[in-house]
């Protein structure tokens, strides 16, 4: 009898149906009571031609096999003849919907100041390094502001709360209420009731039905978003999403995205299921009939009541509970990893006897808040292509999916890990359905795959000088895949302080039986189990699932024993809601029984654990054991918060037992089986023993108690399992279950040269040990910066401190650990002992800034007496004393302002963490200088301290893991081959840029605000890869606080390459072996160790990295700048008494510049950083302000014909006295553009100050300014926007033209000589295009002609807008007394103005004599007389005749030298930038420019010009705008909209 048969009563059939209605294939089970076997049907999701819907033609066909009668298809399924008929069924419906972007049209409501907070979401870009920034967009199609607000009354850093004060005033103040959470709210605005149902109409008569509604604070105060709901029923909207309803926790942004996607989502889920109910005569309604969908919770919910927002993995949800249910054993305790392997991605879970859930899951770019099973996804299965990238083996991300899928499956597809495993004999072609090819009725294609693989075998050992076999190769790729599943794997056990190998591996998906042995084997876990419905497991799981109905409500304050009635008031509240509604479910009371958690945090952090209430019913001792195994520590005698509390009512609707295999597999008898037994034999490729004959089982035919030594195949109709060699199946009765020996340990030996699938993984190894690190950091730490902003990076290191691989969390930080590791191994390396850590963030021994803490720790040997690696991990704290709150004064001058510094002290020494040493550094010491104070938030530096140190334990133990599996030897082997692969992929990237420069340097220089030039010149050897990156000519170190650490500059050009190679390389020292890097001392990116530096790291970095861009033509300016707002309280008051306080400071993003192929992305952050923008609804509860706006400013990206990416607003409202620090650039030298785009506009930063009359001053701060803000009182930050690319009257395939790849390196933007020389091919294909207008037959050639004579034009064009907007000289000589002089050297003086520029220029060639020479250019090529029979030999003589009138034209050769010249010493294209201060607000230096009247005369460009105080000024004051080599001008009232 199977498992879920029962002996019944029955008057008619009792039929039960689970369905997974994957994007490929729909699974079907169905299960009869009574009866032994079950019915199995697989068929595809989408076969139009034989049957509308999948799941209803399954369910007939499963019908048929049950009753033995016929179901037609054109007449409804008729369910009145059984007793009891029963559907469950996940579906793909709402994931497809978000993919494809085919939701219901919606609309969304919002509180105002917030309408593109949604689209702007968290400000990270989704990919670190790349330049084209694609960002998901966004659900909605109109947007409508509420002019509604609310905000929390307090604030969670007050450093001196007073609950008593608060609730007096509850009573009191009519303003004041207290929300669901217990949170006093203060309601700011009122909802304009009439206003928002005019608002409402608008949106219904323009056609909306569905409609988001999102205020902020409405998870604690719902009585606006329901009030805004009963005003849309009444309009007539029938889908409604509300925030507070669907899931009412904090995060206004992560809630708002879940309600778009609900309102998208949920209409067409509902239109989904009235079809299928429409399949059948009852519609499923009758009371012997259910209908369920299974949640991505992995609960079961009756169809009436299944929301588009829960819908989003309900397919991979089943198979969690599958495995769950099948795999898992009370009585042994072992809990299981679920491995589902797929054609595109690799879904990976844990089950321990409880269901692991998140609340916050993004998919298909969508972020959902919302209960979902932890399910880890990896882009990684069968469909995975394979890439031989600079001599690594490299599987996926991309697939090439159903078509043309692998190349195996005869549509031309590309080789993928199907394709690998096809060639290996480990799928049997004989065995798959004909199914493939063009006509689909072919079998898989062997010999293609045996063709790719020998080409690609060629190509390797060429390259590598090896000589691997084509088997070899192939099998080189699945290990390489097996190692990119295991890493997720990981992610779930060791980062969370699992031990992975105390864990089963239940397999199931279609492809997972073949790589389930292997993965197993190195992540050292003996017992692999598949069920026997593994190809179906998520149906099955449906089928097990339990029905689920939770209720959660928002909750605050301390949890302690007073505070227990009232939660268990609320707890008994929530339990009789569920009850309800599962019993109106049909679901008996008996069968019912609760899960309470309560989420619970300690106060002052933001890591909240949702707590499943214990046996004992004590949920503080549960709550501090899982703090402790999570994050490693508790903190004792701090207070615990609880955030939520919520009830999970599970409903057991079905009486199917627990399955598990663990006693069938202890009462068996076994019985080995070999050859006599086998259906068939294969040729099977292993590692180790090569081709072996291995025999081949026919599932079906095996017998309970058979056991199987591999190497050997066992197969059914929908899997292929390999048993790898020394590995053993026992078959079970409704299982197989394979024990894997553990992987060897590597011979030392074998590590003589670099094998490149050996290297392959090794560097998934050592990412993955970093990226550990890295989550074991932000899981660990306190911060807001940290935990939330993510603003923190780890990295791994080699014994002599070199990088091995650093984990791309803050690009700022790549590389630059480098110096700092190195500098601690050379000054202490011989004295450190084990259980050492070292601290270090002074800018002379390798640190960034003072805020970025680094904590050092060597890794020893097994004898504890050689170092045999390093960890590093480094947080940005945002507070450690100085000057400011938040230390990042932006008026330091000397590097003590900013704050504790030291260059190196032990943390933690011999395993003793040093108190007394953290105190004298974070607190003595910096409140020891003049006008400072030690750190506000001393505790949490602490505590993110220790988190450092908790990383690097993690990093040291995964190291030490690593070196046991695979010796010290091989370890440091592939550590030195890792780091030679990555200077390989760079050398190969600079020899291609080379070769495109003709050997020429790279040059581009940009400028700060306050005209400091950053200077550089790129020579490439183009035979050798080898280059300098020179700043020789950069400015000298500032007396500000923008000064660069020399280790800066290394992470932005490991940045930059990293971006223009544009694949995934090895980040390492490696990246930097090619480059030899000048910067001169003395300079503002190598400035003494006095030096103020907090603002290089966030700010210059980002002016340096634009340059290094524009060197290689890459991109336009992005917005150059993190406009970076800090404010707190407390510190030293004058009197030298401590006031309690906290410091806080955030980024802020921009947009992006455009390049050859793309528009700027708006409101995001750029290149150096990649930070989080804290939640509003999370900024206000921490913190005294209000957020009044977050929105994208439109139109301040540069025009182009790409268009770059807009910049933002965001205003910000204090509640009480506070420190304000405003540190920011782009506010005088606008984002510049290239190929002809526009400029992006420069930012602006308004204080709206209060006056003590009542009215208000609305006054521009400049870029850099303190502040002493008061109550009321706002900050208005409007940040830059990106460059454009491409000139906005050309079209795209004209600029195609202009910017062949074959000349994007080294060449001046909008110059003349260009013009003419090099961008000709713009206009002949204008010209083509008229030609053709015109009916022309020789249009093509007249169109070269015509383009020559357009050049021309656009040549005076350009002479034209030189003599309107250059100037010449870089710096402008001031004397003391402000004139002017030749040769001393440019002083910045504030509210002064220079009155005359220094002497002219070499003067460039006049007008006519250009114009003779461009005619004689012209008549050399004589388009008149090309022919005009036969257009290619025309258009092939037009391109020889002027081939050689260039080499004629010795003028225009030498003009050209002439140009170069005149480039090199400044000439026309110098920086001029005016000084300007405070006063000047905005810092709009002013200048002048001679009147251009008519044509304009060449010579002009030359000669004196006359500044303010002279006789021929410009009319209105402007601001200088370096972009890349030519300058633009833009108004100061232009700059200030």
């Amino acid at each position: 009898m199977s498992p879920h048969s029962v002996n019944v009563e029955m008057d008619g059939l009792r039929i039960r149906i689970a369905i997974d209605r994957g994007g490929t294939f729909t699974d079907c089970l169905g299960m009869v009571e009574g009866r032994e076997q079950d019915i199995v049907v697989k068929l595809l999701s989408q076969d139009p031609a034989n049957y509308a819907d999948a799941p209803i033609e399954g369910i007939r066909r499963i019908l048929e096999q049950a009753t033995g009668k016929s179901y037609p298809r054109d007449q409804k399924v008729d369910t009145s003849e059984f007793s009891s008929f029963s559907v469950r069924m996940g579906t793909t419906v709402a994931t497809n919907a978000l993919l494809e972007r085919k939701g219901e049209r919606l609309a969304l409501l919002i509180t105002k100041g917030f309408k593109d907070s949604l689209q702007i979401a968290t400000q990270s870009r989704p990919k670190l390094f790349a330049l084209n920034i694609v960002k998901p967009g966004v659900l909605y199609e109109d947007v409508v502001e509420v002019d509604e607000r609310v905000t929390i009354e307090d604030y969670q850093q007050n450093p001196m709360p007073d609950p008593e004060a608060l609730q007096a005033a509850l009573k009191t103040d009519p303003a004041l209420t207290q929300g669901v959470s217990g949170q006093v709210v203060r309601v700011l605005k009122k909802l304009n009731v009439e206003k928002t149902r005019k608002d409402l109409q608008m949106l219904y008569d323009k056609g909306y039905r569905s409609v988001a509604i999102c205020m902020a604070h409405s998870y604690t105060f719902q009585e606006h978003e329901l009030t805004i709901e009963r005003l849309a029923k009444e309009i007539g909207f029938p889908q409604i999403s509300l925030s507070s309803q669907l899931l009412p926790m904090i995060k206004m942004t992560s809630r708002g995205i879940s309600t778009t996607a609900d309102a998208f989502l949920a209409p067409v889920i509902k239109r989904y299921i009235a079809g299928f109910q429409d399949g059948f005569e009852d519609g499923l309604t009758s009371r012997n009939t259910r209908f369920e969908f299974m949640q991505s919770d992995g609960g079961l919910v009756n169809s009436k009541n299944f929301s588009g927002l829960r819908a989003i993995l309900s397919g991979p949800a089943g198979g969690v509970v599958g495995h769950a249910r099948t795999s898992f054993d009370v009585a042994d305790g072992t809990p299981v990893i679920g491995f589902d392997m797929g054609g595109t991605s690799t879904d990976v879970s844990r089950y321990d006897g409880k269901f692991d859930h998140t609340f916050e899951n993004t998919t298909a770019g969508v972020t959902v808040m919302a209960p979902q099973l932890d399910i880890n996804t990896v882009a990684a299965g069968g469909g995975s292509i394979l890439f031989w990238r600079h001599g690594l083996f490299v599987v996926g991300p991309d697939s090439a999916g159903a078509h043309p899928g692998p190349a195996c499956y005869r549509k031309g597809g590309p080789l993928t890990v199907t394709d690998a495993n096809l060639f290996l004999g480990r799928l049997l072609p004989d065995y798959f359905p004909k199914i493939f090819g063009p006509n689909e009725n072919e079998e898989l294609d062997v010999e293609i795959t045996r063709r790719k693989f020998t080409e690609l075998a060629k190509q390797v050992n060429q390259e590598t000088n090896s000589a691997k076999s084509e088997e070899e190769i192939a099998l080189g790729f699945i290990e390489v895949a097996n190692e990119s599943m295991a890493k997720p794997i990981r992610s779930l056990t060791e980062a969370r302080g699992f031990d992975t190998s105390a864990h089963n591996l239940a397999c199931f998906g279609g492809a997972g039986g073949q790589h389930a042995c292997a993965i197993a084997s190195s992540l050292s876990i003996q017992t692999v189990i598949i069920h026997a419905y593994s190809s179906i497991l998520s149906a099955y799981g449906m089928a097990l699932a339990d029905v689920i109905h939770e209720a959660q409500e928002p909750a605050s304050g301390i949890f302690d024993k007073e505070a227990m009635p009232s939660i268990r008031s609320r707890i008994s509240a929530l339990t009789s809601k569920v009850d309800k509604e599962l019993m109106s479910e049909g679901i008996s009371p008996r069968h019912i029984h609760h899960e309470v958690y309560l989420n619970l945090r300690y106060k002052g952090t933001d890591n909240p654990l949702m707590i499943l209430e214990p046996k004992n019913g004590d949920f503080e001792e549960a709550f501090k054991n899982e703090h402790q195994r999570e994050f490693t520590f508790t903190f004792p005698g701090r207070n615990i918060i609880v955030d939520d509390i919520r009830v999970r009512g599970v409903g057991q609707s079905l009486s199917l037992p627990q399955e598990s295999p663990q006693a069938e597999l202890k009462s068996l008898t076994a019985v080995p089986i070999g050859k006599e037994k086998q259906d068939d034999s294969t040729s099977v490729y292993f590692a180790g023993i090569g081709k072996n004959t291995c025999p081949v089982f026919f599932l079906g035919n095996l017998r309970r108690g058979h056991t199987i030594k591999g190497p050997a195949m066992i197969i059914d109709k929908t899997q292929t399992i390999v048993v790898e060699p020394s590995a053993t199946a026992t078959i079970l009765s409704r299982y197989v279950i394979i024990n894997v020996p553990p992987v060897a340990t590597w011979e030392a030996e074998s590590a003589q040269v670099a094998d490149p699938i050996r290297l392959s993984i090794f560097g998934h190894r050592f990412m993955s040990i970093a990226e550990q690190m890295g989550r074991i950091f932000q899981k660990t730490s306190v911060s807001t910066n940290i935990k939330e902003r993510l603003d923190f990076s780890c990295a791994l290191f080699s014994p002599d401190g070199k990088l091995v691989a650093n984990a791309p969390h803050v690009p700022v930080h790549l590389g630059s650990m480098e110096y700092a590791v190195r500098y601690q191994h050379e000054q202490y390396g011989k004295v450190l002992k084990p259980g050492d850590h070292l601290c270090t963030n002074h800018p002379l021994a390798g640190g960034t800034h003072l805020p970025d803490i680094t904590i050092v720790t060597p890794i020893w040997d097994s004898t504890n007496e050689h170092i045999i690696f390093y960890v590093a991990s480094r947080g940005h704290h945002a507070e450690i004393g100085g000057t400011q709150p938040g230390s990042m004064p932006s008026d330091s001058k000397l590097l003590y302002e900013e704050g504790a510094m030291t260059m190196s002290f032990k943390l933690v020494s011999e395993g003793r963490f040093n108190e007394d040493v953290v105190r004298r550094f974070l607190y003595d010491e910096p409140a020891a200088y003049p006008g400072c104070s030690g750190t506000r938030t001393y505790k949490d530096n602490v505590s993110d301290l220790k988190a450092a140190i908790a990383a690097n334990q993690k990093g040291s133990q995964l190291i030490c893991t690593l070196v046991q599996e695979c010796t010290l030897p091989v370890v440091h082997f592939y550590m030195d081959a890792i780091k030679h692969n990555a200077e390989v992929a760079v050398r190969e990237f600079l020899k291609t840029a080379g070769k495109k420069s003709g050997g020429q340097p790279l040059r581009f220089s940009d400028y700060m605000d306050d005209g400091t030039e950053i200077k550089l010149e790129v020579r490439i050897d183009a035979e050798t890869g080898s280059s300098d990156f020179d700043f020789t000519g950069t400015g000298r170190e500032t007396f500000n606080c923008l000064n660069a650490p020399k280790a800066i500059a290394h992470s932005a050009i490991i940045y930059c390459l990293r971006a223009l190679i544009d694949v995934d390389i090895p980040l390492n020292q490696g990246c930097l072996a090619p480059i030899n890097v000048i910067i001169p001392e003395g300079t503002i990116l190598n400035p003494s160790g006095h030096a103020a530096v907090c603002a290089g790291n966030p700010i210059t970095s980002q002016r340096i990295t634009d340059v290094i861009l524009g060197a290689f033509n890459a991109c336009a300016a992005s917005q150059g700048c993190c406009n970076i707002l800090s404010f707190g309280m407390g510190g030293l008051d004058d009197k030298g008494r401590v006031i309690p306080g906290f410091g806080i400071g955030e980024t802020i993003c921009g947009g992006s510049g455009a390049g050859r192929t793309w528009h700027g992305t708006s409101g995001v952050h750029v290149h150096m950083t990649n930070t989080r923008i804290t939640d509003p609804e999370i900024y206000e509860l921490r913190y005294p302000i209000i957020l009044r706006q977050f929105s994208i400013r439109k139109g301040s990206g540069g025009k182009g014909l790409y268009n770059g990416g807009d910049g933002v607003i965001r205003e910000i409202e204090f509640r009480l006295p506070l420190s304000a620090s405003m540190l920011s650039e782009r506010r005088v030298l606008r984002p510049y553009g290239l190929a002809g785009g526009g400029a992006g506009q420069t930012g602006l930063n308004l204080y709206v100050k209060r006056e003590a009359d009542g009215t208000e001053r609305v006054i521009n701060l400049g870029g850099k300014m303190e502040l002493n803000v008061q109550p009321g009182e706002r900050i208005i930050i409007h940040t830059p926007g990106g460059g454009g690319w491409g000139s906005p009257n050309l079209s795209a395939s004209a600029m195609s033209q202009v910017e062949r790849p074959d000349r994007d390196l080294d060449e001046e933007e909008e110059d003349p000589f260009e013009s003419l020389l090099n961008l000709e091919q713009n206009f002949y294909k204008e010209g083509h295009r008229l030609g053709v207008e015109d009916g022309s037959r020789s249009g093509r050639i007249e169109g070269r002609a015509f383009g020559l004579e357009k050049g021309f034009e656009k040549f005076l064009d350009m002479g034209r807008l030189h003599g309107r907007t250059s100037i010449w000289a870089s710096r402008m000589p001031k004397c003391k007394d402000g004139s002017q002089t030749e040769n001393e050297e440019w002083i910045p003086h504030d509210n002064k103005r220079a009155t005359q520029i220094p002497s002219a220029p070499p003067q460039l060639p006049d007008k006519p004599r250009l114009e003779k020479h461009l005619q004689a250019l012209y008549a050399l090529v004589e388009p008149e007389s090309l022919p005009t029979q036969n257009e290619e030999d025309a258009v092939s003589e037009f391109d020889d005749r002027l081939k050689r009138a260039r080499a004629k034209s010795k003028v225009i050769e030498k003009l050209i030298d002439e140009k170069r010249s005149i480039n090199e010493n400044g000439g026309v294209l110098g920086a001029v930038a005016v000084p300007h201060g405070q006063e000047d607000i905005g810092g709009q230096g002013q200048a002048v420019h001679d009147k251009w009247e008519g044509e304009g005369n060449i010579e002009d460009l030359g000669g004196p010009r006359t500044m303010v105080n002279g006789t021929d000024p410009v009319k209105a004051s402007s601001s200088f705008q370096p972009r890349g080599s030519v300058h633009s001008w833009t108004s100061a009232a232009e700059a200030a909209s």
